[in-house]
């Protein structure tokens, strides 16, 4: 098995002007994904929007220097994750496909082990 995160990029401000009924349908297929895929879903959370985060970055001289805000403006931002244990990639793109991504799209990315 290999773990895999899924990466769930969206438009923030798309996301931001959306219906109540949108999030809630979403919510449910959320919810619905979950409860299909829950032998191979290790965690997972959504992510406040790009206003709430904070960056740390290096100066020249290496000191590090926090800044409000992500560290690139993009039209999509990281807005949430799961991470699987899957057998392979197919697996977890089959997976992958199944995320409810009404404002953007998803990324899969194999976790590297710490050995």
């Amino acid at each position: 098995m290999a773990e895999y995160l899924i990466l769930l990029h969206e438009d923030e401000a798309a996301s931001a002007g959306a219906d109540q009924a949108v999030h809630e349908q979403t919510f449910k297929e959320h919810q619905a994904f979950g409860e299909r895929n829950a032998a191979v879903i290790r965690g997972g959370n959504r992510l406040h929007p790009t206003s709430m985060a904070t960056s740390i970055r290096a100066s020249a001289d290496g000191t590090p220097v926090v800044t409000d805000g992500a560290f690139a403006e993009t039209k999509e931002a990281l807005g949430g994750y799961y991470l699987i244990d899957v057998a392979d990639l197919d697996e977890a793109i089959a997976v992958a496909k199944q995320v409810p991504a009404p404002f953007g799209g998803i990324e899969v990315r194999p976790v590297w082990p710490a050995e």
